[in-house]
């Protein structure tokens, strides 16, 4: 049993649901412009759906407005029916090929409920990484009852899986509780 080979694939599956954390935060209004907010949206273009930022430029111009700079003026339409389509609560203002789009503050009700939404994401992510965890504690018993390992290599491998465990929870813990301040920031 090759347990460097093991640990590489558990630390990669952990890293996973970390990097899943992170794009699913990225997705959530903070009352502050990030291009993250428009990258997942799909846009109408050329009879397919194409991601945004193949249509135009997404900017960040100050901290309460974005724009798309739409490279092809014949997808303007189609750029601004996305973004209203999205349920992201923005309104677009157009300006020949250029989409202006201020980002409204938050209420203090919208700021909890996005707290609690980060807390459910993050909840997620530590439940990824504890069957990560359980998988390969399985693999482990498996191992020493098929005699390839033996009880004190067993033990050794374990306590060294929980360190990599506890690792990527704090981590998570770390992204949630900065997530939550940044929501929480007015």
């Amino acid at each position: 049993m090759d347990f460097d080979a093991i640990s590489t694939d558990i630390r990669r599956r952990m890293v996973g649901a970390v990097e899943v954390l992170h794009k699913e935060f990225a997705g959530l209004r903070t009352g502050r412009a990030s291009t993250s907010l428009l990258e997942p949206l799909n846009v109408e273009a050329y009879d397919t759906q194409m991601p945004m930022a193949q249509v135009g430029t997404i900017g960040v111009p100050d901290p309460r407005m974005l724009t798309v700079q739409v490279w092809d003026k014949t997808l303007v339409k189609a750029v601004e029916r996305a973004i209203l389509e999205s349920g992201l609560g923005l309104n677009p203002s157009t300006e020949g090929q250029v989409i202006r789009l201020p980002i409204p503050a938050l209420s203090e009700e919208r700021r909890a409920e996005l707290a609690k939404v980060a807390t459910k994401y993050a909840e997620d992510s530590r439940i990824a990484v504890r069957n990560v965890r359980r998988h390969a504690m399985d693999n482990l018993k498996r191992a020493e009852k098929d005699s390839e390992i033996s009880e004190d290599e067993h033990r050794d491998y374990a306590e060294a899986i929980q360190e990599l465990t506890d690792e990527y929870v704090k981590k998570i813990d770390e992204s949630v509780e900065n997530k939550e301040k940044e929501i929480m920031q007015v």
